[in-house]
């Protein structure tokens, strides 16, 4: 299992947009990746747990996976964090 934390840097936060690209880079892996925020947790692969999230700017969010090619799965999804949010 592999762990990555992020401030969320967009003015915006995890809003409509951004969501769904951020589950499309999730679903590009085989691994299980999550993701929490506000004390919750749940499949970065479904854009209605992250949206349901409500993550906002400033928060501090946790990316895991965890299985198959879990390494390359952390290094893409603190990628895209970086890129996109």
């Amino acid at each position: 299992m592999r762990e990555y934390k992020y401030i969320i840097k967009d003015e915006e936060g995890i809003h409509a947009r951004p969501a769904g690209l951020l589950v499309k880079k999730a679903s590009e892996y085989a691994c299980d990746v999550s993701i929490e925020a506000n004390g919750k947790k749940v499949d970065a692969k479904r854009i209605f747990g992250v949206m349901g999230l409500a993550a906002k700017h400033g928060q501090e969010i946790i990316i895991t996976t965890e299985g198959d090619a879990e390494e390359e799965a952390i290094a893409g999804m603190s990628e895209f964090l970086e890129q996109n949010l």
